[in-house]
């Protein structure tokens, strides 16, 4: 599972010009599933998403997490994520899993934030969507459940 993680102070997904789920101070994730997640892969995201210290504490220092200041989460799907653009001009999508095996890992992850107390609004999943992104900081960071990094 992949995904880009961007501190927000608003956010929002619009599917036919609607407000599909929008956000205010918090985080903007838009998340890849690759072929071969499993519902560990979904745990391991969920669980770093919302333990992230990227907010700021009262000495500006990045020690709070989505769960330490309350902040919401909009999640995006986002298959593109797994493109391999290393050869020729088109990417290709071959690392991305299946819609059908997909979109109950997406939602697996979406409620898993939920059940620890984050609120969580969402796009739709395989709609071509609008997002817009107020990126706070900005606090960009780029998270793969298969590679995780070293430190807490």
């Amino acid at each position: 599972m992949r995904a880009v993680v961007q501190r927000v102070s608003e956010a929002s997904v619009l599917v036919d010009g609607k407000i599909a789920g929008s956000i205010g101070p918090g985080v903007c994730v838009l998340l890849g599933v690759a072929q071969g997640d499993t519902a560990q892969d979904a745990e391991w995201m969920a669980t770093k998403t919302v333990e992230l210290r990227i907010f700021e504490d009262a000495d500006g220092k990045m020690n709070r997490s989505l769960l330490d200041t309350g902040g919401e989460l909009l999640a995006v799907s986002q298959f593109t994520l797994l493109g391999d653009a290393q050869r020729g001009r088109r990417p290709a999508f071959t690392a991305a899993a299946p819609p059908a095996e997909a979109e109950p890992l997406y939602r697996r992850f979406c409620d898993l934030c939920r059940e620890r107390g984050v609120r969580v609004a969402e796009g739709v999943f395989r709609a071509t969507m609008q997002v817009r992104i107020v990126n706070e900081g900005p606090v960009t960071l780029l998270l793969d459940s298969r590679r995780p990094t070293g430190g807490g």
